[in-house]
């Protein structure tokens, strides 16, 4: 059974749903930001990816490009909107910076809405969707064993290519979003495709767990939905993720996530203080961290935090262990 163009129309559908509905708004790209289209386009986005590796990489490359644009596009809006509301509760911060914040945000709604128009997303009858739907009718697809295997090479490929992203790095990052963010989304990948592929990913456990994972299984990590594979239907083929690692894997994320806000914060309203002021880049930092309070570490703190925490996580070959094996139901 070929199992790859059920998971793409899914989420496809999901996605179609969403832009009819936007499509009625008066701020089409406002409405899919607050009714969270970036969930299905997380999710095309992430099988594209992999689907380049498995299969017609030129078709899927093509594909992924359409669907990051737009999830990119959602994740500016997300960028400027949370941290506008985050510093307008703070009463240090001039309400010229908060205003510059909601200002970008407003641009790129604007910004997305231009892409919807552009590239045909609202189009009466779906046409875009329509176009990809026509592009994946054509995909050689694999039957599910030998695609469960490709999968398995994949994500070698994709644990390889992080560790030697860090070890390149040498555990020292000089740059929030460059290095830290990077590295966090490619981290992030590999617990979005569980969730993407529905259901041919699932989780087994080793019979002793090491003692170092412990540290990882946080009640907040072991009980996260995000954590729980999809049911794995009739699947029949698997690729199966060491449990306690996958834990560990999230963990990670989730604590690079926090480091990166922080740091993001920081980027931000110093852009605010340079877009009104001739600031130089080291006095626009001073003056953003007296703004921000003194419960804001400052980014050299923020990088050396992040590169304790990934020395660690690396130096234990925790994402080496990550993939299980191949399981079946036969």
């Amino acid at each position: 059974m070929k199992k790859g163009p059920a998971r793409f129309l899914y989420y496809l559908s999901l996605l179609q749903t969403l832009l009819d509905k936007a499509a009625k708004q008066k701020n089409p790209a406002l409405w899919l930001y607050k009714n969270d289209a970036r969930t299905p386009l997380f999710m095309l986005e992430g099988l594209a990816k992999l689907y380049t590796s498995v299969n017609n990489p030129k078709k899927f490359t093509k594909l992924q490009v359409h669907f990051k644009l737009l999830e990119d596009a959602l994740g500016a809006i997300d960028y400027y909107d949370n941290i506008a509301k985050d510093v307008s509760l703070n009463k240090k911060i001039p309400a010229g910076i908060t205003s510059y914040l909601q200002a970008q945000t407003r641009e790129k709604i604007q910004s997305l809405n231009e892409i919807l128009v552009e590239k045909e997303w609202l189009s009466v009858g779906g046409i875009r969707i329509k176009k990809i739907q026509r592009k994946l009718d054509k995909a050689d697809w694999l039957e599910e064993e030998p695609e469960i295997n490709a999968i398995n090479e994949f994500y070698g490929n994709s644990i390889y290519a992080i560790t030697e992203f860090i070890q390149n790095k040498k555990y020292h990052f000089s740059d929030i979003e460059s290095e830290v963010h990077e590295l966090r989304r490619k981290l992030r990948w590999l617990s979005i495709y569980p969730q993407a592929l529905r259901g041919s990913i699932q989780l087994s456990k080793n019979k002793k767990m090491p003692k170092h994972l412990a540290k990882y299984l946080t009640k907040e990590i072991t009980t996260s939905p995000y954590n729980k594979m999809p049911d794995a239907g009739d699947a029949t083929y698997f690729l199966l993720l060491e449990q306690n690692y996958f834990y560990a894997l999230s963990w990670m994320i989730d604590a690079l996530g926090k480091i990166k806000d922080r740091g993001l914060h920081v980027i931000a309203v110093k852009e605010a203080l340079q877009q009104s002021t001739e600031l130089s880049d080291a006095d626009a930092l001073k003056k953003t961290y007296q703004l921000l309070g003194i419960k804001q570490p400052k980014l050299e703190q923020l990088l050396v935090e992040a590169e304790k925490i990934c020395q660690t996580y690396f130096d234990e070959h925790n994402l080496e262990n990550l993939v299980f094996g191949m399981g079946s139901v036969k």
